[in-house]
This record gives C-alpha cells, sequence and structure tokens, in this order.
C-alpha cells in the first residue's frame, strides 16, 4: 500500500472509524457496531494509525486530501464524489476535515459531512500527492438534529418519537370505534438499512439514470416520493402487492404485526402478498425512520376517494332507491403517512409535516405514488402546490352529494353532507400510547366560515390545477402578427383573473425605442387605462405604437 512513498508522504497502517463513539454521538447505536452509520451535517472522527517509520505528521505541513463517494458512478458535479483538504478546522456547511489531536502514531480526524449531502452507502480514501488509501465504508442518513438539514425537527422529545421509536399505534375501525394496533416498525433490526438502501436503488429512476437519482437523494423531497411509489409494487417490484379481495397465494393483510418480516421477504424474493393502507402506511414510517426522516402513521376515518377529482363524492341512485355503480367512494378509514421537511420548491409556510400515500389508488405523474403533500397546503386548500393536494385535500374535506336519476336521464339531488369526510385524524401520541387528534392540522373546524371559505377557494384552485394554471392576476405582453419593421404596431396586453373575486386594474403602459447596442431612445409609447376583471375572465387591452 505504500510502495515508493516520498518524504512528504506518510504511512498509514491502519483506520480505526471510531463506530462506537460516533454511533452515540449521531443516534445510530441502535443499528449495532458492524459498520459506521452516520447523520448528515454533523462531524464524525476517525484515527488513522500510522506506521512507526512514518515520518513525523504535522498538521500544517501535511497535503492529506480525503476523497468520499457514493453511487455506482460519483461524480464531482453531482455531488457524489467530493474531494476535501485537511484544515485548522471543519465546516458545517460542506464537507471538510481537521486533525482534532496526535497521539504517537495515532492521528484523530474530524469529518464533517454536509447537511445537503446525498443519503447513502459512502466509500472514504485518503490521498497523498499519487497515493491513494482506502480508509472504509459508513452509510450517512438525515439528520433531524441539524439545524441545517432539510428534516431538522427542534423538538428532542419528538425525534426520540418520529426518528427513533421503533413500536408504535396504527389506528382502525371506524369513527364510532376506533382501534389501535401495536406494530413494531423495527427500523434498527439487523439488515433493514440495506434493505431501505435496496428499495431506493430498485426504483425505476435508479434503473434509468443512477446518476441522476442518486444525487437526487440529498432531497428529502425527493426521497419520500420514491418511497411512496415502491412500497406498492404497481408500477415496479415494489414492496408489497395490494389486495381487497382474495388472498389466496399470500398472507391476509391483518396478520402483519410488523414491517421486518415483510422488508426481509421482499429483499429475498420480490413483491410481498398482500397488504392493505395500514400495512402500506406503517412499512413507510420504518422506512423513513431508518433513513433519518421524521415520520408519522396517520388513519383518516370517513376517507373518500375522490376518482374524478372534483372534490365530490357522488352517489348515484335510480328511482327505486338502488345503488348506481360509481368509482367515487368513503372508506370506513384510510392510512397514510406524514413525513417531517422543509420544502423550499413552496415557500416556508409550507415546511413541517407532509402527507404522502404508498397506497396504490390513483396515478400521480403516471405512477401509482402520492405526495409529498403540505398538511399546511391541505388544511387551506392551496390546491395548485405539490403534490397531489388535490386528491387529499379530497380524502379530508370532500362533499358528499346524493343524485336520482329521472326517468328522462336527469339527475336531481336529493341530499348530502358537508360534515361526513375526514373525522378524527389520528395518530400515535409522543412518549405515550396515547392516540392523538389531529384533525385541526387538516382542516378548519367542520361547518365553520373557514371551512366553508376553504372548501370553496379548493374548488377554485382545483379548475386552475386542472388547467394547469396559477392563482392570482396574470399579464401577458402580445405584439401583432402582422407587425413590420418601420411601420406602427399595436401591442395587446392580457390580463387573467384567476383570483375568487373581481380585480379592478390600472394599465400603464411605457414603450421606448432600444439600439441593438441595447442603449434606450425615446419614448414612442405611452397609454394609461383601468379596467374591471371579473373572477375566471380575461380582458384584452391594446395600443398603438409609433415607430421613429
Amino acid at each position: 500500500m505504500s510502495q515508493g512513498l516520498t518524504e512528504e508522504q506518510f504511512l498509514i497502517e491502519r483506520c480505526d472509524l471510531n463506530i462506537q463513539m460516533n454511533h452515540s454521538n449521531h443516534h445510530t447505536e441502535q443499528f449495532g457496531e458492524d459498520r459506521l452509520i452516520v447523520r448528515r451535517g454533523h462531524p464524525f472522527s476517525i484515527t488513522l494509525l500510522l506506521s512507526p517509520d512514518s515520518k513525523e505528521f504535522k498538521a500544517a505541513e501535511t497535503r492529506l486530501t480525503f476523497i468520499v463517494e457514493t453511487g455506482p458512478l460519483p461524480r464531482k458535479d453531482s455531488d457524489t464524489m467530493v474531494s476535501f483538504s485537511l484544515s485548522e478546522s471543519t465546516v458545517d456547511s460542506e464537507w471538510s476535515a481537521s486533525a482534532n489531536n496526535q497521539a504517537g502514531n495515532r492521528i484523530s480526524v474530524s469529518i464533517n459531512s454536509s447537511p445537503d449531502a446525498p443519503i447513502g452507502i459512502y466509500s472514504l480514501t485518503v490521498a497523498q500527492e499519487m497515493q491513494k488509501t482506502f480508509l472504509g465504508h459508513f452509510i450517512l442518513l438525515f439528520n433531524a438534529w441539524c439545524p441545517r438539514d432539510g428534516v431538522f425537527m427542534d423538538s428532542e422529545r419528538k425525534r426520540q418519537e418520529y426518528v427513533l421509536a421503533q413500536h408504535g399505534q396504527v389506528y382502525r375501525g371506524t369513527f364510532k370505534r376506533i382501534k389501535g394496533l401495536p406494530w413494531n416498525f423495527g427500523q434498527f433490526d439487523t439488515g433493514i438499512l440495506d434493505i431501505c438502501l435496496k428499495i431506493l436503488d430498485n426504483n425505476p429512476k435508479f434503473v434509468s439514470d443512477a446518476d441522476r437519482d442518486c444525487s437526487a437523494r440529498k432531497n428529502p423531497i425527493y426521497v419520500t416520493r420514491v418511497l411512496s411509489a415502491m412500497i406498492n409494487s404497481n408500477n415496479d417490484r415494489g414492496v408489497l402487492v395490494g389486495e381487497w379481495g382474495d388472498f389466496t397465494g399470500g398472507a391476509h393483510p391483518g396478520s402483519w404485526i410488523g414491517s421486518g418480516d415483510i422488508l426481509r421477504k421482499w429483499a429475498e424474493s420480490g413483491p410481498v402478498r398482500y397488504g392493505q393502507c395500514w400495512v402500506f402506511a406503517a412499512v413507510a414510517c420504518t422506512v423513513s425512520r431508518a433513513l433519518g426522516i421524521p415520520c408519522r402513521v396517520v388513519t383518516n376515518f370517513g376517507s373518500a376517494h375522490d376518482t374524478d377529482a372534483n372534490l365530490l363524492i357522488e352517489n348515484f341512485y335510480d328511482e327505486d332507491g338502488e345503488r348506481m355503480s360509481g368509482g367515487d367512494s368513503v372508506w370506513n378509514f384510510h392510512v397514510w403517512v406524514d413525513s417531517w421537511m422543509t420544502r423550499p420548491d413552496m415557500g416556508e409556510e409550507f415546511s413541517g409535516w407532509q402527507t404522502s400515500d404508498p397506497t396504490p389508488q390513483e396515478t400521480s405523474e403516471g405512477i401509482f405514488c402520492c405526495g409529498p403533500a403540505s398538511v399546511k397546503a391541505i388544511r387551506e386548500g392551496e390546491l395548485t402546490k405539490k403534490y397531489d393536494v388535490p386528491f387529499i385535500f379530497a380524502e379530508v374535506n370532500a362533499d358528499i352529494v346524493d343524485l336520482v336519476r329521472l326517468s328522462n336521464g336527469e339527475f336531481i339531488k336529493f341530499s348530502g353532507s358537508t360534515t361526513s369526510v375526514g373525522r378524527f385524524i389520528s395518530t400515535k401520541a409522543v412518549g405515550t400510547d396515547e392516540r392523538r387528534d389531529i384533525t385541526h392540522h387538516y382542516k378548519y373546524p367542520e361547518g365553520s366560515t373557514e371551512e366553508r371559505q376553504v372548501f370553496e377557494k379548493a374548488k377554485h384552485h382545483n379548475k386552475l390545477q386542472q388547467r394547469g394554471e396559477e392563482p392570482g392576476l396574470h399579464l401577458k405582453i402580445k405584439l401583432a402578427d402582422n407587425m413590420s419593421i418601420g411601420s406602427n404596431f399595436e401591442v395587446n396586453a392580457i390580463l387573467t383573473n384567476n383570483c375568487m373575486k373581481t380585480k379592478t386594474c390600472s394599465f400603464l403602459f411605457i414603450a421606448r425605442a432600444v439600439g441593438y447596442n441595447g442603449k434606450q431612445g425615446e419614448s414612442c409609447g405611452f397609454a394609461s387605462d383601468k379596467v374591471e376583471v371579473p373572477s375566471g375572465e380575461v380582458c384584452s387591452w391594446s395600443t398603438l405604437t409609433a415607430t421613429n
């Protein structure tokens, strides 16, 4: 390993990864001590044991470069390969290393990982000029203890519950008879973390572009969305096969009491038969917690399945009172998971709990997955936000409409309810096995003015979302098609009002000539006007611009 060392180099005989100490500092001791597992954005220490024949180690004079790599195709541009030099101190915002102390031939080095680094299995190498020495492998996880990490949670009690707790309760039944099912998440059981990483490596995005997928694993939003697709097996060789009727050839969903057996069976032989919503959710919770994402299992009683995305559950009857077949339904209960993370893609106000649903119900972007959707966005009826907010909003807040079909084919509403959907939304309380009602996180109180206002807003946003539009006022400037150089031309201002109310707008139009070099010339057009634009309508306003 050390042939041809120069006077500037020294021989590293061995590297001690200090697993026990690092695991204690990184809250990973429950994984055991077989290999190093650390959380990103927090320093870990290694000890380099030098050969007695090596030159004297002087940190200030030593040119050491550490290299960390993850994924099958490590690249600097993808942040899956990073090199960093030994320096006087570590930096908490990026990969860095410093020598802490020296005792004889033992050099203690502190390495800090980036709080935005991709999670996964890493190799660690040290380079001296052209000589490289492999130091070992380690696994990097999300870090709920690091304020710079997107999954940071500022309550130790909640971190203990939503990252470290291996046992919990999954609620089932009806809103009148809620029963807790004890569940063994077992995220620290032997081999489970490897299986969780294997799930990521089996997702279609990794298969099609491993480099891009591994790089994207820095983002808990991305990882959570991948998991919501991979826990079911509808579009891939995911973990569980869903079944709600014939359980021949597999285990009844009600027979499972923990995630470990399911995950091990999947790792050995592929998709496991069978699961239903609480099984999908509990397994997703196990994988999320294993990877370091704070996660809780949530049950919604009176859960709507809105197949036509109109926020209504429509029950159709004939004139004899017989129920006609239809796609919409309301389940006694439905179970999903909430994961804790920031949402830089939507704005700080939408950070916090994010709902994702691994049960295969409807497709999202062509795949059977759902979320993550901000719980705040669901509560406020912000249906144009990512991901799948309309579907989850309907699950907790759709209106029920009962209609009868007359002999002439016309449908008449004869009954309905605005309060039957989304009741007693439940999760296990922090630190106890008691049930906690979190309905108020998802919706305003039923019958309140705020709840009805949000529902009307949601209907408005739902129409915009289906048209691919955003709420608010949108202005476009359009030049006349027949415009020619040297002639006067017409300019059209097109204003679209995607707000819920009529808007009175003041137009102010100023035009200037601009030379090819960017220099502004004289004014060639000015006009102003005030217009009233009703909700959902478009106003077009034109003016004539003179050429010089």
